[in-house]
């Protein structure tokens, strides 16, 4: 073996290994980016010195406030100053940040707090209600509450508790930060949607969120000082960890608390917004918006889309007003996105349809993944053509640690050395990834396959259509059939039968719905269709 048999000297030491973890990130910039813009919110604009001055009062008041390693500090606060504060100054007091979905309900939350064992919460006062019932609910005391104030969108703090602004002024911004000693330590906390139960614990580590940050600036071809609009919320996959990483390129994060067109293109327009993260939702907001709200622009927007499948229809419409997307794919469990859908330069010249087509694809793996692939049933792999079904699964840095206090459905998950993303899919000849379906969203209708993300496609081509997602309707003769829910265009007049009809042009008859329903669809607050609620309503018509 040579010399590598005896590396004597040749050990680790403070000199040549430091943890990986995105704390270092603001630490840099605070000396790299001083008085560059960091956070921006309305009248408030912070710039990276003093943004890392507030992340250390926090860390500090929160230590003053007993907080020790490895406690939770859970948040409930939309994509504020504060939400983004908090990704840097919990772990900062070496805590655990446990990021709270707004939408829950009671029951869910206080399970949340009682499971997490957080501490504290910082919540904004919109949801001060939400929190206090909570914290009633839990099984022991609950965590403190501190309130966070908002008052330029028209919530004031009630003065019922702490105040967030009054227990920073309390903290020292020149708080020597915890810094982790092993990268594997926890950093965050976030649950999962929990449709069919409670749900589950993921727990993040500080390496992950590191290489998520490095993995997303190579695959976002991004250059130094970004501006980077918070769509995606911060408690959805610690916003898919772009706060964390808006401090290695010297960017500035423009918070929204409320997602409208009119928002999204105010901050484009005015501020000069480079970049954002959203749904497929986000992306039909910008096409449909009215044109009292547009304005106009002269640089290309880089988007990220995730969450489920953007229709081709779509993505063919929102790259002519000048935004360029790129499909990404991943959950929870993966620290947010972790395949991404790399352009071929030989579509260049492709006809739209094809090129919108290609775009929805779920693409390769992430640079900080090791391999992401689709298993058969048996767990081998399948053949890429284009057609053979299997399941998504994944090993590399941005998998989660495992579920918090759950070890069986940990176990479950990592089967086979990969973690299973319960996601059917199929793999083309260049190894590109595209998503059939859900497993429990197939359609099995007279023992044919039906992929409802198929036929919500073609359905998003019709141009009434704003909105649509197919789930399975029980069938006497069949077991199952397609059955569409469609939010149409304002001004469009109901006609389940030309839906119908559009659809049979360019589908199988198996394939092609049976009845349509015209309503809002349910939504998560990530812009996801809830289809397990129009499964339950369809089970019913």
């Amino acid at each position: 073996m040579g010399w590598l048999s005896d590396e004597t000297g040749l050990d680790k030491c403070a000199a040549n290994y430091v943890p990986l973890t995105p704390l270092s990130h603001l630490n840099r910039a605070k000396s790299v980016f001083p008085e560059l813009e960091a956070v921006v919110y309305g009248t408030r604009r912070y710039s990276y010195a003093q943004y890392h001055a507030r992340v250390s009062q926090l860390a500090s008041a929160l230590h003053q406030r007993g907080i020790k390693p490895g406690d939770v500090v859970a948040t409930l606060i939309p994509n504020l100053p504060a939400q983004a504060e908090a990704h840097f100054g919990v772990p900062a007091c070496g805590a655990v940040l446990n990021t709270i979905n707004t939408r829950l309900d009671t029951d869910t939350v206080a399970y949340i707090f009682d499971h997490g064992e957080a501490r504290i919460v910082l919540c904004d006062t919109q949801f001060l209600a939400l929190a206090e019932a909570a914290k009633e609910a839990c099984d022991g005391d609950g965590p403190e509450i501190i309130e966070v104030g908002d008052a330029q969108s028209s919530y004031p703090a009630t003065g019922r508790f702490p105040e967030y602004e009054d227990v920073l002024a309390g903290g020292d911004p020149n708080f020597a930060w915890i810094m982790p000693q092993d990268e594997w330590e926890s950093l965050a906390l976030n649950y999962t949607s929990g449709t069919t139960g409670r749900p589950k614990g993921v727990v993040y580590h500080h390496r992950g969120a590191y290489l998520m940050t490095m993995g997303t600036v190579i695959s976002w071809r991004m250059q130094l000082h970004p501006k980077f609009l918070a769509i995606v919320p911060l408690f959805h996959c610690n916003g898919w960890n772009h706060t964390w990483m808006m401090p290695v390129l010297g960017g500035t994060v423009h918070c929204c608390r409320d997602i409208t067109p009119e928002a999204i293109y105010t901050a484009i327009a005015e501020e000069g917004v480079t970049h954002f993260g959203g749904a497929p939702i986000v992306l039909n907001m910008i096409v449909n918006a009215d044109a009292s709200v547009r304005k106009p622009f002269s640089h290309t927007v880089e988007v990220y889309t995730a969450g489920a499948p953007p229709a081709p229809a779509t993505l063919a419409k929102i790259e002519k007003l000048g935004f360029n997307i790129t499909h990404v794919y991943g959950l929870t469990e993966t620290y947010g996105h972790v395949t991404e859908n790399i352009w071929n330069p030989a579509l260049d010249t492709a006809p739209a349809e094809e090129i919108a087509a290609f775009k929805a694809r779920q693409g390769v793996a992430f640079p900080m993944m090791e391999h992401v692939t689709v298993l058969d049933e048996a767990g081998a792999q399948v053949p890429m053509d284009s057609k053979s079904q299997g399941e998504i699964v994944m090993r590399g840095n941005a998998v989660m640690k495992g579920y918090l206090k759950n070890p069986d459905a940990t176990q479950e998950a990592f089967s086979g050395g990969y973690f299973h993303s319960g996601d059917i899919a199929i793999q083309h000849p260049d190894t590109h990834i595209q998503i059939a379906d859900r497993a429990k969203d197939i359609i099995i209708s007279g023992g044919e396959n039906v992929s409802s993300v198929e036929v919500e496609g073609v359905l998003m081509s019709h141009p009434d259509v704003s909105l649509c997602a197919v789930v399975a309707k029980p069938d006497e003769k069949w077991g199952e059939v397609p059955c569409a829910f469609v939010e149409l265009k304002e001004g469009a007049t109901p006609d389940a039968d030309a839906l119908i009809a559009h659809a049979r042009a360019k589908l199988a008859g198996f394939k092609t719905p049976k009845q349509v329903v015209f309503q809002e669809l349910p939504k998560t607050s990530t812009g996801k269709i809830q289809k397990f609620e129009l499964r339950n309503q369809a089970k019913t018509l």
